[in-house]
């Protein structure tokens, strides 16, 4: 799913009630960003996706503090499920996002933190996953262009990205820090 072979798609509105169940469709502001996150986390929330995986340099652009995306979270987490997160950096999280700072201390138990290693910080897609049921994924940052994919093929695509980056990257960004 490089940005040469993603699927052409009508212009539609990343939250359009119509496209629900199309295969792709299309960001192009920072407030449909925000609202295709929000609404893949409530869909992954109501079908019980097991894994979700979110990927980006340091997040800065994510929604992450908002009570709404908190919410959803919430609603999407139970024993059996897996959150994990690769970044480059996550140094200024804390600063950035200390209500998700404070549920991520309440699901410790399901939340992973990965760094990758530094030769591939410049290749970390901004990319929410869900395996099996959708991905939305920023192409370009600054623009805040992007697509929700739904298509098995464009999720295989993901998936084989996220399991590349993530079998380089170590344990990161600890719940507590131990001080002397």
């Amino acid at each position: 799913m490089t940005e040469g072979t993603e699927r052409q798609a009508p212009e539609t509105a990343a939250t359009d009630p119509a496209q629900a169940g199309a295969g792709t469709q299309v960001i192009d502001t920072r407030e449909g960003f925000s609202e295709a996150l929000l609404a893949a986390l409530e869909a992954c929330a109501e079908a019980g996706v097991k894994q979700l995986w979110l990927c980006d340099p340091d997040f800065a652009r994510w929604p992450l503090g908002q009570p709404a995306v908190i919410e959803a979270l919430i609603r999407w987490a139970n024993s059996r499920r897996r959150l994990t997160l690769l970044a480059a950096d996550y140094g200024g999280f804390a600063q950035r996002f200390p209500r998700w700072v404070a549920w991520r201390r309440q699901w410790s138990h399901i939340v992973q933190c990965l760094a990758v290693h530094e030769e591939l910080a410049d290749k970390l897609p901004t990319l929410l996953f869900a395996p099996e049921l959708v991905a939305v994924r920023l192409h370009d940052g600054e623009r805040y262009r992007g697509r929700v994919y739904r298509e098995q093929a464009d999720l295989v695509q993901c998936r084989e990205l996220i399991e590349a980056l993530s079998q380089r990257a170590d344990e990161s960004f600890p719940v507590t820090t131990l001080g002397l």
